[in-house]
């Protein structure tokens, strides 16, 4: 009987939003930093804290013939600044340390996010996988997913057999993704070397015009993935984050094919140049406070119109942002909107604060206090505490069904006719539970104000369809309107910063191939 396969499992995410603080330790081990047995045992919890893409995987192979997994090392935390050097060289060092110690593999797998930088190390995915390269060999098939938000580098590429990108946005195929990648796994462990075609386009894309459900990234998955065949095994047309501000900046298209160096190359060109004639058609579609505080006004004091979802989406956890402006919420009160919740405000004082003198308590609530950053000034009003929580809950649907998730201390807050969620861990409002823990019935929430660009649709969309949700226009972060962005370091020229520039997808024969 064959040895079954020994596979190292691991998982890195970060997205990086250069113009946000620096993410330090203390933001992964709120989140997910897990080693060996540790991260064994979360990914055995019906509902584990660790990469859902690492959970796809496992139940894939564990399905197939035995194998043996080998638990190397998670880190995982929300989006924010770039990382800490020092932290991000203790991830890769514990990564490496497991493989090490494991020696030989027959595979690696990885779940990365692919946006991440670090303060000093600009591409820490591709140094990542680097690392893992030089200790594996060339011929030990090393796979990785990679969030469709990502930034790649052709290093990342040199260095991976295969870099299978979500398809999904809200991300809701992450377990999927693992499990693609075990299939290819297996097939690489029977033999099989793939190629990887790799085109950059000169193109950030507005991160509202990034739904995959419908609008033109939609349209770029469908025309991708019509050349999946028995020898395409995955297209990833991954869109990047645009607020990376990094070198690595700008969609990217890759091609995995089973062995055709020049089918992989003659894909990656077409669908690039395909994607770069649409260009036109990925633009944010905004609408004003004044407007949005209008349609809130008329909601909440008509019970017969429908209700409506505001996104605020320049304030993003989930992008970088503090996830604490209150450009909304101000606006919502000093206007008297009825019947509008607001979530989630992160602000740990405020939450403490709340707790410390419970429930019913009347205060003068002071929003950002202590905050420095320009887009979070203080705000304040008088505020009545009518929820508690903990703050920890499990998701039941979107991007969270089915994972552990903490808040930390919680606490719904009453002013006016306007309800306000704070949290002591910044996250973006993706979950139903991060509101109904506190008491919130959704269907009667005339307006919801939500702290997130887009996963927030795979949360509510069972109350909230496209057609009632707003899009507001307010300053922070993670703004979708990218020349207001301070731009450091992203290559130019680049789409739509410069709209006249002139590019045409490389020729087939001129594609750079990994494995070619």
């Amino acid at each position: 009987m064959a040895k079954a396969p020994r596979i190292a499992l691991g998982g890195f995410m970060l997205e990086s939003n250069g113009h946000a603080p620096v993410a330090t330790k203390a933001e992964f081990q709120a989140g997910c930093w897990l080693e060996g047995a540790d991260l064994a045992a979360d990914l055995a919890k019906p509902a584990p804290r660790g990469p859902t893409g690492l959970s796809g995987f496992i139940q894939a192979m564990d399905a197939g013939r035995p194998w043996e997994p080998v638990y190397t090392f998670a880190a995982t935390a929300g989006a924010s600044g770039p990382m800490d050097q020092a932290a991000f060289e203790e991830v890769c060092e514990r990564i490496c340390a497991g493989i090490r110690a494991a020696m030989p593999v027959d595979g690696v797998f990885l779940a990365l996010h692919g946006a991440a930088t670090a303060t000093v190390d600009r591409d820490p995915d591709g140094t990542l996988l680097r690392l893992v390269r030089e200790i594996v060999g060339p011929d030990v098939p090393v796979l990785a997913t990679l969030d469709l938000h990502c930034n790649v580098s052709w290093e990342m590429v040199k260095q991976a057999d295969m870099l299978c990108g979500y398809i999904t946005n809200p991300h809701v195929d992450q377990a999927e993704r693992g499990a693609e990648c075990a299939a290819v796994m297996r097939a690489m462990l029977g033999g099989m070397r793939p190629r990887m075609a790799f085109v950059k386009l000169p193109f950030i894309p507005p991160a509202t015009s990034q739904n995959t459900a419908a609008g033109p990234y939609a349209d770029a998955i469908a025309f991708g993935r019509r050349y999946l065949d028995h020898e395409v095994l995955n297209v990833s047309v991954v869109s990047g984050f645009s607020l990376g501000d990094t070198p690595k900046n700008g969609l990217s298209v890759m091609v995995t094919t089973r062995t055709d160096t020049k089918r992989a190359q003659q894909v990656a060109s077409e669908i690039a140049g395909w994607i770069w004639s649409t260009r036109a058609k990925w633009v944010a579609n905004l609408t004003t406070l004044e407007e949005a505080t209008r349609l809130a006004l008329e909601v909440g004091r008509d019970a017969s119109r429908p209700s409506l979802l505001f996104a605020d989406v320049a304030d993003n956890p989930g992008g970088g942002g503090r996830g604490n402006t209150a450009f909304i919420v101000e606006s919502f009160v000093t206007a008297g909107v009825e019947g509008a919740v607001f979530g989630i405000h992160n602000d740990p004082q405020l939450a403490a604060e709340a707790h410390a003198l419970g429930v019913g308590a009347r205060f003068r609530a002071r929003f950002n206090r202590d905050e420095t950053n320009a887009f979070s000034k203080p705000f304040e009003a008088d505020a009545v505490v009518e929820a508690l929580s903990a703050g920890d809950l499990v998701g039941r649907r979107g991007i969270y069904k089915g994972r552990s998730v903490s808040l930390g201390p919680t606490a719904l807050l009453r002013i006016g006719g306007v309800r306000v969620a704070v949290v002591t861990q910044r996250r973006q409002l993706a979950e139903p539970r991060m509101l109904e823990m506190l008491g919130v019935d959704l269907r009667a929430v005339r307006s919801l104000v939500v702290k997130s660009r887009g996963h927030f649709r795979a949360g509510f969309d069972d109350i909230w369809t496209p057609e009632r949700i707003i899009e507001v226009d307010v300053p922070g972060l993670t703004t979708v309107v990218l020349t207001r962005v301070p731009w450091r370091e992203v290559p130019r020229p680049i789409y739509p910063l410069d709209p006249e520039m002139p590019w045409e997808a490389p020729r087939a024969g001129d594609v750079p191939v990994r494995g070619g």
